[in-house]
């Protein structure tokens, strides 16, 4: 940071890991000036957390380019990326989970998720190789400043703006940043959530899990079978999981701590055999400890004036269904096409009471079904027959049995198309909606649907393209009678300044999923509002989208 000048931005964003890069990337895509403070160096590599970037999210990285970049990374091209359970790593398989793997991914129909209505199926990549990608393609955007090794201190609301004093680290010297809004992604321990005041409310403790990630190239010679990406061993001395991060060398390993045990009750070596289900002749090297708390916690708010909460700094649970990053990544969608909105000029603040009235619900209903999956799983755990490895007709039934009941409960986690498709805002200031009732969704299940509030259904259009390739960065009017006249409503939005576009699809191509003759589609995607006719009043519904109504 240069030593004489302080700082001017729209948005100043708190942290750069995968939310607050893909939000620093949104809004400079809608055209909004950004600074970034992070306090790591430029390359210092993340914690390798996260290992599952959802549809919903690939759909986002697609629009903003870097989605291929992003899929030509992580596991070989050819290492599937199912999920199998095994009595042990290196033991017998009890059940498979069919994901295809990255080569195969657009041609392979077999998989659990292989059916689903979008452009960009799910990719399994680790942090550790998501991260440094998504750091690139931000910080090559003109409108986009990443301050490294820089810590924010504190900061004050005024009235018009957000003064953060902030420290950069390997100097010491303290600077300010003004910006208009302030977005805090700076995870679990935020400084920007204890600053608004907004407190963590929930499960403190759901389970406790001993991670080691390790390095081991020879482990995956002793796998019986074809690999996987996840590796879940299942025996009644310990329960664990074994992710491949780049399928040659590096694995994690989690030990699922029971109710007794904790952090150092438990020989991590001793755990981390018999998990892989090796002996004390077989070497490892551990690179280091991640072990973790699962928890399901929530922010009672996620806003306070001028500052906002995204993420791990607004929410937190279990990482079952791999939706820590992914709902965080929603959330840095919806509040940052709100605030480009307003900074763009049409639309007013009171746009932006829409962040918390759609995301705060939606974050409840994951972060429970979560909860539901975790509660599943430890229970399984604890009722493991000590006939699971033996041999024989009785050892066959009892492995038959676990790998049925292990499906079950995980195949919705690891195809979880609802948390993807399925949710809707059903509360918010900026939808009109039509009275039709929103269709019903679980973790895995979803009905694709045009009921203002849902997603827009995706469908390939008949020129080949994807129906979101084909939408408007702001508002798109979907119009499936080319002669029906919409020219108030394009006056309206003129009138308003609000960004409009129309794109005709033929009848036949999508009346089973847009059954209304026009329907009104946001930026982020969701549906707006829609109808056969325009209403009397355009342009109280041009205000209402744009939270002036």
């Amino acid at each position: 940071m240069p030593a004489d000048t302080s700082i001017e931005t729209s948005v100043l964003i708190v942290g750069a890991g995968p939310v607050g890069l893909t939000l620093a990337l949104d809004l400079a895509w809608r055209g909004v000036d950004v600074t970034v403070v992070e306090r790591r160096r430029p390359g210092e590599p993340p914690d390798p957390k996260c290992n599952h970037v959802a549809a919903r999210t690939m759909e986002i990285f697609r629009r903003l380019g870097v989605a291929q970049k992003l899929r030509d990374a992580g596991l070989p091209p050819d290492y599937p990326h199912d999920a199998t359970y095994r009595t042990t790593f290196t033991g017998i398989e009890l059940t498979r989970i069919r994901i295809p793997c990255r080569r195969d991914r657009f041609a392979d129909k077999a998989g659990v998720d292989s059916h689903w209505p979008t452009p960009e199926p799910p990719h399994r990549i680790n942090q550790l190789f998501l991260e440094p990608i998504l750091f690139e393609h931000v910080a090559a955007q003109s409108r986009v400043r990443i301050l490294n090794r820089v810590a924010i201190e504190y900061f004050e609301q005024q009235e018009a703006k957000v003064v953060a004093h902030v420290r950069d680290l390997d100097g010491n010297t303290v600077r300010t940043i003004t910006a208009q809004f302030l977005v805090g992604c700076d995870g679990a321990r935020s400084m920007v959530r204890r600053a608004i005041g907004a407190k963590f409310e929930g499960d403190a403790i759901v389970q406790r899990v001993q991670a080691t990630f390790i390095r081991a190239p020879q482990l995956i010679t002793l796998i019986k079978g074809t690999p996987s990406w996840m590796n879940i061993s299942v025996n009644p001395r310990r329960n664990g999981n074994v992710i491949a991060i780049d399928g040659h060398e590096r694995w994690m390993i989690f030990n699922y701590l029971r109710a007794d045990e904790d952090f150092n009750s438990v020989d991590r070596d001793w755990a981390i055999r018999t998990i892989l289900g090796v002996g004390d002749d077989f070497e490892y090297e551990i690179i280091s400890n991640e072990d973790w708390t699962g928890r399901r916690l929530m922010a009672d708010k996620f806003r306070e004036g001028r500052v906002f909460l995204a993420g791990d700094s607004a929410h937190i649970w279990v990482p079952y269904a791999g939706y820590g990053m992914n709902a965080g990544i929603a959330d840095a969608m919806n509040v940052s096409w709100l605030l480009a909105a307003h900074l763009n000029g049409w639309a007013p603040a009171a746009i932006l009471d829409a962040y918390e009235a759609e995301r705060w619900p939606i974050t409840e209903q994951v972060s429970r079904f979560a909860m539901s999956v975790a509660e599943q799983e430890i229970m399984r755990r604890g009722t493991v027959s000590p006939l699971i490895e033996a041999n024989g007709p009785e050892g066959d039934r009892v492995r038959a049995e676990a790998g049925r009941l292990a499906y079950e409960i995980n195949a919705p986690q690891y195809a979880a198309g609802g948390l993807n498709f399925g949710y809707y805002y059903d509360r918010s200031p900026i939808i009109a909606y039509d009275g039709s009732a929103h269709p019903p969704y679980t973790m895995a299940t979803f009905t694709q649907s045009s009921v203002p509030g849902c997603r827009a259904p995706h469908l390939w259009l008949a020129d080949g393209r994807s129906l979101y390739d084909a939408l408007g960065p702001e508002y798109t009017l979907l119009r499936r009678r080319a002669g029906l006249g919409v020219e108030p409503l394009i006056e309206a939005a003129r009138q308003r300044g609000v960004p409009l576009v129309i794109l005709d699809l033929k009848p036949d191509e999508a009346a089973d999923l847009y059954p209304q003759t026009l329907t009104l589609v946001r930026p982020d995607q969701h549906v707006g509002w829609r109808g056969d006719a325009l209403p009397d009043d355009v342009l109280g519904l041009i205000d209402r989208m744009r939270g002036a109504a």
